[in-house]
């Protein structure tokens, strides 16, 4: 078994690994794209300057480098949907494939060597561009992120070069001994270009791992600060930071409780009414997501809904009043053939509100103050009064206009806490 550390390190292991084979498909593209060019821009040197073509290839017949060419685009075809299948099942790709790709790509340049130097000879093919060809295997063996597969391709390019070179050294007069440094040298640079390629590559590493712990931290405080409060409330306050700035926004208020329910809980289990009381909650809350609304807060056997922050949003108002109407069609159909109806009341008011992260140092909350939001919850306690489920501020009915012909007027009613008695609409 292993230990929760040795968990999270095997799953942070297992997506850098995605991640690098995701490198390697770009890897793969780009060289594939490498050897089309070549073969488009052999074929117009062979039509343009066939003379040149026969210069350089003399009795060999250059159509083997396009098979050569040909070949190396199938194989890495074959690669990049080897990788596509195991990225789809979730499974990393096996190390030793990875050395067995590097040496099979890097030993291309080497195919085409021996048929220059066929053609050419050796001095001439050994001076012109095919050891050259080489560096682009290495530098794109930092796409691989794999320090020691950078290595082992610029040490198979080393060696093949070198063993080629001394293969097919011209023997001028037995006196003189081949010129065994000139070609140490130059499979020098390529090895040391292997291990350049391989430390930046490790360095590109370094940066995805980066890039995949601090995502995985955002994710992990997301997901855990989520069941709390608002996504939305998250991603702001995780943009925000600790920032203690508020500023003022015009916002509907919706404040949602259940009716009755202590009386209906003291009769069930707290299994029972923890249960029902998430079910319900589910169902409205996707709600609220449909119409661009958040729970800023749940309280007991309700919540505080928002309309407009901690974003901006368009039409509010009609925004919280569809999603109002929208609740009691759900909880006729939640409630149908359950043996503990739920019934609920909403008040919606709209206003302004200050809007920030408010508390104490150590600790913050996203909320909303101000008399908009007292004046949604009077509204809501109010449905008790008229026996109602869903009742709306002047505000809000006359944002509304036109767009609620249903709105019945119950006049002037005292509300608690304010002096003068406000005019209240009911809906539904």
């Amino acid at each position: 078994m292993f230990g929760p550390h040795e968990a999270v390190s095997r799953e942070f292991e297992h997506m850098l690994m995605r991640e690098v084979m995701r490198t390697e498909l770009v890897r793969i593209r780009a060289l594939i794209i490498v050897a089309l060019v070549v073969m488009l821009i052999t074929s117009i040197v062979h039509v343009l300057f066939p003379d040149v073509v026969q210069r350089v290839w003399r009795d060999v017949n250059p159509n083997l480098v396009y098979l050569i060419l040909t070949c190396l685009i199938l194989f890495e075809m074959f690669v990049y949907r080897t990788i596509n299948h195991h990225l789809k099942l979730d499974r990393d790709l096996p190390v030793y494939r990875r050395y067995i790709g590097t040496l099979i790509e890097t030993s291309v340049p080497t195919l085409i060597l021996a048929l220059q130097i066929e053609s050419m000879g050796p001095v001439r093919a050994l001076g012109f561009v095919m050891p050259l060809v080489y560096f682009i295997f290495i530098i794109l063996s930092t796409l691989r992120l794999d320090f020691w597969l950078s290595a082992f391709a610029g040490f198979v390019a080393a060696a093949e070069l070198f063993a080629m070179a001394m293969h097919h050294e011209p023997l001028v007069s037995p006196d003189v001994e081949p010129e065994l440094y000139y070609h140490l040298s130059r499979s020098l640079v390529l090895f040391s270009s292997g291990l350049l390629a391989g430390a930046v590559g490790v360095q590109l590493r370094r940066s995805f791992a980066a890039s995949i712990r601090a995502a995985t931290a955002r994710d992990r405080v997301t997901s855990l600060f989520g069941q709390h409060v608002s996504p939305q409330v998250v991603e702001r306050l995780m943009l925000e930071g600790a920032s203690t700035q508020s500023d003022i926004r015009q916002v509907a208020v919706m404040f949602v409780d259940f009716r009755s329910f202590t009386a209906g809980a003291r009769e069930r289990s707290p299994q029972d009414v923890v249960d029902r009381l998430d079910g319900a909650f589910a169902v409205l809350v996707e709600i609220l997501d449909r119409h661009g609304g958040i729970v800023n807060k749940f309280l007991g056997d309700g919540f505080l809904a928002l309309f407009g922050a901690p974003f901006e949003a368009e039409d509010p108002a009609h925004r919280a009043v569809a999603a109002a109407r929208e609740m009691l069609d759900a909880m006729e159909r939640i409630n149908e053939g359950s043996s503990w109806p739920l019934r609920i009341g909403i008040g919606i008011h709209f206003g302004e509100v200050v809007a920030g992260n408010i508390g104490s140092p150590r600790r913050k909350e996203y909320t909303v103050i101000g008399d908009t939001v007292n004046f949604a919850s009077r509204l809501e306690a109010l449905n008790k009064e008229f026996g109602s489920q869903l009742l709306i501020s002047s505000a809000v009915r006359d944002v509304l206009g036109k767009d609620c012909p249903d709105a019945v007027s119950l006049g002037e009613v005292p509300i608690r806490g304010y002096e003068q008695p406000m005019a209240i609409w009911q809906l539904g």
